[in-house]
């Protein structure tokens, strides 16, 4: 059982009063909307410290775990499926590189909770630690967020160079044009050893540059995810299921004119609309496994959104649980996320295994939480940095659709451009490898 409290304060000085309170805490999840208007949202910011139980496990009855650990808790938990979780409903393996060793999948059940909305802060502790409160708040009212931050500078390498890139896309050109898959979406590695950075301090700069509405930070002891995705993987409320996929970018500028024009290039453009429409069917297959019949709804076909580094193309696919399924389900027969895979997705993922260098581990994956009411939300990891700070590896990933309409240069111009965020907060040099 939880102790509530509910208070007022300006959110935005909260928030990241609370991040910084939270760095002593061996388990963390920070979300953060950045005041971005959802029309799906429930909370602008939340955080969750504190394991009081917890589930770590790898991917083999990861699902099933999972199932069990939510039922029993009846609580809060926060956590992440990690891309190989893949391998527990298909028959896919993961053998490339892993340099960060990450668990396939992670929750806990927090013991201290802090959910935003507006003005309005509500705080849930656990009724063992509930005399912790009080105290707590006001320790966290009188944290500094004005400290100077330290300047760091990390060495990137390029798992794969830009010319391997480009055979590699060739490849998987040539697979589209035999007819073994429509679309897949094709990811590359940029990383760092010996990389000494304060997470934290890297996670403000990464999310203050981008401001997205999916922002997550994410700390297990010495593993953490310092994200800054623009987008939904899933979400649910009561009986209603919302996925929201993006797939189609554009480069924002800095004349109006011309950012009206990409925004608007981008629009109509075949290519990237035919990845987005592709994408959206796989999706609506996917949610009809557990859906009331005839409820799968296409709410947005193809909306341009606009953040400050790109333009992006999202769609919004709903539908109506049948009351014959869990929470889990719903996440296991989606997973991984239609975005993040191709079509059909089973055949894309083996030849994404095929063609890639590293192991996504939870770059693709999705972070988030349940609700005692057995309701969900989750983020897709994109845009995101991973540690491990004991083995001091950094990496980050980006990538792209490739279709029959993809030209490699263009691709690879793409996945700089996603990157750039995170070359800027790490202040390395964005170049080709």
């Amino acid at each position: 059982m939880r102790t509530s409290y509910i208070t007022s304060n300006s959110a935005p000085e909260f928030k990241k009063q609370l991040l910084l309170w939270s760095e002593q805490f061996a388990e963390v999840v920070f979300l953060d909307s950045n005041e971005n208007n959802q029309q799906y949202g429930s909370y602008d910011g939340i955080l969750a410290v504190d394991a009081f139980t917890s589930l770590k496990t790898d991917f083999s009855n990861a699902f099933e775990e999972l199932q069990n650990y939510q039922r029993n808790a009846k609580d809060w938990i926060f956590g992440y499926l990690t891309y190989d979780l893949k391998n527990a409903t298909e028959e896919l393996v993961s053998e490339n590189h892993d340099g960060l060793g990450f668990p396939d999948l992670f929750f806990f059940q927090p013991k201290k909770l802090f959910l935003l909305k507006g003005n309005t802060i509500e705080i849930q502790y656990l009724n063992l630690c509930s005399e912790e409160l009080h105290v707590d708040l006001e320790n966290i009212l009188q944290t500094k967020t004005d400290s100077e931050a330290s300047e760091i500078a990390v060495d990137i390498f390029g798992r794969i160079t830009k010319e391997s890139y480009i055979k590699k896309i060739g490849k998987m050109l040539n697979h589209i044009h035999r007819g073994d898959i429509y679309e897949a979406n094709f990811c590359m590695e940029f990383y760092a050893e010996n990389a000494s950075i304060n997470p934290i301090q890297t996670f403000q700069s990464l999310n203050a540059l981008s401001r997205p509405p999916f922002a997550a930070f994410f700390r297990n002891k010495n593993h953490y995810l310092l994200c800054a995705s623009p987008e939904r993987y899933l979400k649910k409320s009561a009986s209603q299921i919302i996925s929201q996929p993006i797939k189609g970018t554009a480069k924002r500028h800095d004349e109006i004119d011309a950012d009206n024009a990409a925004a608007e290039n981008l629009r109509l453009d075949p290519k990237e609309r035919s990845e987005n429409i592709m994408i959206v069917d796989l999706v609506r297959n996917d949610l009809s496994k557990t859906a009331q019949k005839g409820s799968v709804h296409v709410a947005e076909l193809c909306g341009i959104y606009s953040f400050p580094q790109v333009h992006q193309m999202i769609s919004t696919i709903t539908s109506e649980v049948g009351s014959q399924f869990s929470a889990t389900d719903v996440i296991k027969t989606t997973f991984p996320m239609g975005s993040m895979t191709g079509a059909p997705k089973i055949s894309a993922m083996k030849i994404i295994e095929e063609l890639e260098e590293t192991k996504r581990g939870l770059y693709s994956g999705a972070v988030g939480y349940f609700t005692p009411e057995n309701d969900f939300d989750f983020n897709v990891v994109i845009r995101s940095i991973l540690y491990n700070a004991t083995d001091k590896y950094l990496s980050f990933s980006v990538g792209s659709a490739i279709t029959s309409l993809s030209d490699p240069e263009k691709e690879y111009e793409e996945c700089l451009l996603k990157a750039k965020a995170m070359f800027a907060v790490l202040n390395a040099p964005l170049r080709d490898f």
